[in-house]
């Protein structure tokens, strides 16, 4: 498996409600990430800065990075689009972060 971890940004107003959509994560969003390959995702939220901190594991990067052409991937992107800092195509500014260490 590939470890990937990123940083996204919130609007601090958001908090609450980022957290209320995750909990509420639209089935055929939850069925792509799989079908995609994502297994052990986790998102953290630092309540100072807005930042979050994603971590998840896939078995192959392109594959999962495909994700991001589906009308499902897309129209998620679309309706987060308010909470969060976010690119011209609706995609979440992102900090892709280097692993440095890990520990089985």
């Amino acid at each position: 498996m590939i470890r990937i971890g990123q940083v996204m940004y919130l609007h601090k107003d958001a908090y609450a409600e980022y957290e209320k959509r995750h909990a509420e994560l639209w089935p055929e969003m939850k069925a792509a990430l799989k079908e995609h390959g994502a297994h052990n995702y986790s998102i953290y939220l630092n309540e100072k800065t807005g930042q979050t901190f994603a971590y998840l594991e896939v078995p192959d990067v392109a594959k999962y990075n495909e994700i991001a052409q589906t009308a499902i991937c897309k129209k998620w992107w679309a309706y987060m689009k308010p909470l969060m800092e976010i690119n011209p195509d609706n995609s979440p500014v992102t900090t892709d972060l280097k692993e440095v260490f890990h520990l089985d």
